[in-house]
């Protein structure tokens, strides 16, 4: 009895450590920010980094690459990825538009050789971590009625001056 007691003992530990573990390799590391890159970049160099931020700018397809710009509210880091990883990128930052926000691991470059020697990361995977959304601007009322009666007094002030003018 003792023996299968210690047996069912090894097989539950065993089965939690598993889950542990299975958990532990589907987690992501905490992001480095853009200003510990920066600032540490021959420490990263070469390294696997895990980055999040707003997709910002234009997305620059070169054949079956792109460009991304991502921005972690402090700077932004270019990142170079295979056009399949961004496919789900649908908002990108600008005037009018908040970016998707995206986790992205891959390879830290200080000085990369092939993008002449420009400080980037190549994407080996991308995750959209949430949905950008564009930005509705409402107009003032009270701001278009002030621009009307300036419009109609600067209007008054032309027709009196001309009015003057012709005297």
């Amino acid at each position: 009895k003792a023996k299968v007691q210690n047996l069912k003992f090894l097989v539950l530990s065993f089965s939690f450590a598993l889950c542990v573990l299975s958990f532990a390799l589907t987690c992501y590391a905490q992001p480095s920010s853009s200003t510990d890159l920066i600032n540490n970049a021959k420490q990263y160099d070469g390294k696997t980094v895990v980055y999040a931020g707003e997709v910002i700018g234009e997305i620059m397809v070169r054949g079956d690459f792109a460009w991304i710009n991502v921005n972690d509210g402090q700077n932004a880091i270019g990142i170079w990825a295979k056009k399949d990883l961004i496919k789900s990128i649908v908002y990108k930052g600008d005037y009018k538009h908040v970016g998707d926000k995206i986790e992205t691991m891959g390879i830290f470059n200080r000085a990369c050789h092939q993008h002449g020697g420009d400080l980037d990361i190549h994407a080996q995977e991308i995750v959209k971590v949430a949905e950008g959304r564009e930005i509705k601007f409402i107009l003032d009322e009270g701001k278009i009625k002030l621009a009307i009666y300036l419009g109609v007094g600067l209007l008054c002030l032309l027709i009196l001056r001309s009015l003057k003018q012709k005297r």
